[in-house]
């Protein structure tokens, strides 16, 4: 039996007839120590998939992944498409820390946390940007200071995508405040839990508040949670934003069926002859389509054209770039086609896609910020990419 006849029986014997649909309001894939399940099927996918490791498929299966090959991956991935399953399980854990880990951290580290992210027993966030240190983020003020095999952490960290529901940051903090900017930065892990850490959920224009601020008080950690070397966070720091913009960009990302825009635009303006009746609108989801494509083609291109298993390269921020783009006018077009009933907040007279849709509208404008803002992604392609001159 070929491996993708294995997986198309495994996935159908396994995979609940309620994944093979859209998920539905707090259905979340993140997990973590507070998941809720309003549908108990999530959970049960959840751990079925964990069990054979295919929430990371090609993680080492000692660290609780599913071994596969480069190859094996993608038909994994074929296969849930094909029946419209659903990912089992999403997030930080599987997409940044867990390859930072795989690359930079110690045995013990790997045996403690990869299978836990496996698992989905944990929800990471990161603790990056400050108020003071944006796009300058080597200039990131929060101190640990050693006390005996502890360090004691005190600053703050904003922008911390989920923190409030977190069980674990990864972090950046000053360990040696005279060494240049980028070279006394460490990247250190610790729990939520952890005495003298509080988090403020900030609400956006669209009225969710997946970011936060955090505060750092007198956090005990021990040093054993430092990842690679001691003042040498930098280059961890790096490889994570790496594997951060990949992720943004849509590499390896989902592709579950949904209505598409082409039948929206249907519902909304009218049909003739079995097209878009509004022949503006119709040129303009042909163009997005088409660049859609392109885009895809270019993202399997790059991951075919690397070895099985190697980090991504500085066209993850090429990536980032692009795709932040892409989804911004995948909205905007949106907001063309449902016309002024995308300018619904509340109330009956708008349909829940309708009201979904203006707020992921408006969480849209982020993506041009977070993950390392556009104009951060044009100076790494200037400078690593195209070899441009400082």
């Amino acid at each position: 039996m070929s491996f993708r006849e294995e997986v198309r029986d495994w996935l159908e014997e396994n995979c609940p007839p309620t994944i093979r649909q859209p998920a539905g309001p707090g259905e979340g894939t993140g997990g973590g120590r507070r998941a809720t399940y309003p549908n108990p099927e999530g959970k049960l996918w959840l751990d079925r998939m964990a069990e054979k490791g295919y929430t990371a498929p090609m993680w080492p299966k000692e660290y609780g992944g599913g071994g596969l090959s480069k190859d094996d991956a993608q038909v994994l991935a074929e296969e849930m498409r094909r029946i419209n399953a659903r990912p089992a399980h999403t997030g930080m854990g599987l997409s940044m820390i867990g390859p930072a880990l795989l690359e930079y951290g110690t045995e013990e580290q790997k045996q403690e946390h990869l299978p836990k992210i496996v698992r989905g027993d944990i929800w990471w966030c990161q603790g990056y940007s400050e108020p003071g240190s944006g796009s300058d983020l080597a200039s990131l003020s929060t101190r640990a200071v050693e006390d005996g095999d502890d360090y004691i952490i005190n600053g703050s960290k904003i922008w911390t995508s989920g923190a409030n529901f977190a069980d674990w940051m990864f972090c950046l903090v000053r360990t040696d405040p005279n060494a240049p900017k980028w070279d006394g930065v460490s990247f250190i892990l610790f729990d939520m839990e952890t005495p003298g850490v509080s988090v403020k959920p900030i609400k956006l224009i669209s009225g969710m508040s997946p970011f936060c601020q955090t505060f750092l008080d007198d956090v005990r950690v021990p040093k054993k949670n430092v990842v690679s070397d001691v003042n040498k966070g930098w280059t961890v720091a790096k490889r994570l934003l790496q594997y951060e913009r990949s992720s943004i960009g849509g590499i390896g990302g989902s592709a579950q069926k949904t209505k598409t825009m082409e039948e929206i635009a249907k519902d909304y303006l009218g049909e003739a002859d079995g097209k878009i009746a509004d022949d503006g609108i119709r040129g303009r989801i042909l163009d997005h389509r088409i660049t859609d494509r392109a885009y895809g083609l270019t993202v399997r291109r790059s991951a075919e054209e690397s070895s099985s298993g190697r980090a991504p390269t500085f066209l993850s921020s090429l990536f980032k770039l692009y795709g932040t783009e892409q989804n911004k006018n995948r909205y905007d077009l949106m907001l063309s086609i449902l016309g002024s009933q995308m300018l619904g907040w509340e109330g009956d007279e708008f349909s829940d896609r309708e009201l979904g849709t203006t707020r992921e509208w408006l969480r849209s404008k982020a993506n041009s910020i977070e993950g390392g803002s556009s104009e951060v992604q044009l100076n790494i392609i200037a400078k690593r990419i195209l070899g441009l001159p400082d």
